[in-house]
């Protein structure tokens, strides 16, 4: 699936010589991010889009059907047991309180990276995932993304079987003989028939647990998706609030409308119809035309409207920064939506937080951040339970003889690999080992060494989402705004041929590839950070922006620059071990916090150099100070050979060309 980034990709077809898509019932093309803009600009790259799918007769949805993502799910393209790829780190909604309370709850306890770059599997006992509708699932896998994972995936159970067949006999009445729809009968029993599944006695990189009966409503932020605080606190805060926000593909589908809805019903007495706060503007856009048609039907969507709700068209608008009521400097927002990031959803001196469908309503409504009235704390809630392992007491735990037995052989392979570590020490390439450099591929990478101080410094502050969808931004313009979300001095203190440093996490957010050729654009050659979120190590490597994940010089940094601590908490902390084999996902950097305020962005007066061939950085800390060598990741090959064409797009043509 793509969306506004259609013509684009196009172009790339277009400019490979490609002439005929192979597969035309492989591709979906939405129009959903900028739908509010009407410059003739956009509306010309809207036709573009419509006129190549047309042409090569593939599904396309305009401006105003809806998000992507909903259309994917609610259409019947995203498909259990099935791989979607999508251009939109989104894409992995496809797999008491709301969803949404759970994963704000998630990602703010489980807030130290414990799932960087790990696939989710979510279980719990029938009781807990019978109590987790299909609408809080999508919510739930939709925000993995700000919780660090790649994916986040759901079972083949009771619930979304009944939700599949409902599916199905909905589009049997109102599609009879349609040959393209994607929800019949027959499709669901064969996929019913070969469901996948873990291999009992699968082994996991690691357990978390969380007790929903535990669990209150959580609000995340301001400005950070990790910082996620309980309703009753913050509430008792006094926020005051100017916007709120029910839209996005997390949280606008018709049960998060009837959800909201339902506080303005509810806030109704003798007749009189319930009015949005003075001073606060409260935008309302569904996820698809479908989704408000069924608000609609309910009188959901009306009831809104009465309170004095905002309409806007179905996309996604302000969630992304685009379009009408985006915050202005000083504003404070709460919304439904995924991200908060700082200048995400307008001013970067305005704050932003995220709750469920049902606070943002009665937020707006009060006019500070509170809960609807028919939440209150239980007199014996003492806190969530929740922590790694899964949460059962050794006591009460009740395994089969199988299961015991598949216990002990796991204990058993960890106690021999220790062993096996203590005496050989941890795996390392041989000192002899080379690396292969192609020919006029460098041997080394050297430069001046400047250091962005910060953990998650995600996408939209290395380029501004309101830039991302204008294709005639130059390259001097995209070197001026690289980072500037981040640290608008940025531009003026990094220099050309400098070596960015930056810490935990980094590039994660949205998958846009402006992040990678932004950096390029400023002439920034290669990039270290502690650890690289898997979307920005990905779309690097495709546009030919060379990175190494050096832990190591992280920490040596911010010891000398920053006056930091290391928690000690955090030095267990792993990425699955599979991962190690892969270039883009070495071990994270232990996450730290400054003790003072610290520079943003500062020139060190350090000097690396990247040895290629050797897979080795020396580091030289400022004139007359210590040098010491690291092994790193290898550069293999074949990733050079990505790299020296000018990025994957160009290494792609060159070999059709070869063939051809």
């Amino acid at each position: 699936m793509t969306h506004d980034n259609s013509w684009p990709v196009a172009k790339k077809f277009i400019a490979l010589g490609a002439s005929d898509i192979y597969n035309k019932e492989q591709i979906v093309m939405t129009l959903d991010h900028d739908v509010q803009n009407k410059s003739e600009a956009n509306l010309k790259k809207y036709r573009q889009i419509e006129e190549f799918a047309k042409q090569q007769g593939v599904a396309f949805y305009p401006a105003g059907r809806g998000i992507g993502h909903q259309i994917m799910v609610e259409q019947g393209y995203a498909w259990p047991t099935r791989l979607a790829v999508a251009s939109d780190s989104h894409s992995n909604m496809y797999g008491g309180v709301t969803g949404k309370d759970v994963i704000v709850a998630l990602c703010g306890l489980f807030s130290n990276d414990e799932v960087l770059n790990h696939a989710i599997e979510f279980t719990g006992s029938d009781e807990t995932m019978s109590s987790l509708k299909v609408d809080d699932r999508l919510a739930i896998a939709n925000m993995t993304t700000e919780w660090g994972a790649l994916t986040g995936l759901f079972p083949i159970d009771r619930t979304l079987q009944g939700w599949l067949r409902y599916k199905a006999t909905e589009s049997a009445l109102s599609q009879q003989n349609d040959p393209a729809a994607q929800f019949t009968h027959k499709r669901l029993e064969e996929t019913f028939a070969s469901q996948l599944s873990a291999d009992q006695g699968a082994k996991y990189a690691k357990t978390l647990h969380l007790n929903l009966s535990s669990l209150a409503p959580y609000v995340s932020g301001p400005d950070s998706v990790k910082v996620a605080t309980p309703l009753d606190e913050l509430s008792e805060r006094n926020i005051k609030i100017n916007k709120a926000y029910l839209v996005s593909c997390t949280n606008s589908r018709a049960s998060d409308l009837a959800a909201a809805a339902k506080v303005f019903k509810d806030a109704a007495k003798e007749g009189k119809i319930p009015k949005i706060a003075d001073g606060v503007s409260f935008y309302i856009a569904a996820a698809s035309k479908p989704e408000q048609q069924a608000a609609e039907d309910a009188g959901d969507w009306q009831a809104m409207l009465d309170a004095g709700a905002k309409p806007l068209p179905s996309g996604c608008g302000p969630c992304i920064g685009l379009g009408a009521g985006l915050l202005e400097p000083g504003e404070v927002g709460i919304s439904a939506s995924n991200r908060n990031f700082k200048n995400r959803m307008g001013s970067g001196e305005a704050k932003a937080y995220l709750a469920s469908p049902e606070v943002v309503a009665a937020s707006a409504l009060q006019g500070k951040i509170s809960g609807p009235g028919w939440w209150q704390k239980p007199k014996s809630w003492s806190g969530v339970i929740w922590g790694e392992g899964d949460g059962i007491k050794e006591a009460d735990r009740m395994i089969t003889t199988e299961e015991a037995f598949e216990k002990v052989i796991g204990q058993l392979d960890d106690m021999v690999k220790t062993a096996e570590q203590e005496l050989t020490g941890p795996e390392t390439e041989p000192d002899g080992f080379l690396t292969e450099v192609l020919a006029g591929f460098p041997e080394k990478v050297e430069g001046e060494l400047i250091f962005a101080d910060a953990d998650n410094i995600n996408t939209d502050g290395i380029y501004p989402g309101k830039y991302t969808y204008q294709d005639d931004v130059t390259q001097k313009d995209m070197a001026e705004i690289c980072m500037s979300n981040y640290d608008k001095a940025f531009s003026s203190i990094a220099r050309d041929g400098d070596i960015l440093v930056a810490g935990m996490n980094f590039g994660c957010g949205s998958s846009r590839e402006q992040a990678a050729t932004a950096i390029l654009a400023k002439k920034i050659p290669l990039v270290v950070a502690g650890s690289f979120s898997n979307i920005f190590a990905r779309n690097s490597i495709n546009n030919a922006l060379m990175t190494v994940e050096i832990p190591r010089l992280v920490q040596r940094l911010r010891e000398t620059f920053s006056g930091t601590e290391i928690n000690e908490t955090q030095r267990s902390i792993t990425e699955p071990s599979q991962n190690r084999e892969s270039l883009d996902s070495p071990p994270p950097a232990p996450q730290t916090a400054p003790k003072e305020e610290r520079l943003l962005t500062r020139r060190t007066g350090w000097k690396l150099t990247w040895d290629i061939r050797r897979s080795s950085v020396e580091v030289q800390e400022g004139q007359g100070g210590p040098r010491w060598t690291q092994k790193v990741g290898e550069l293999p090959p074949n990733v050079q050979e990505i790299i020296a064409s000018g990025g994957l797009e160009n290494w792609v043509k060159k070999e059709i060309e070869a063939i051809s």
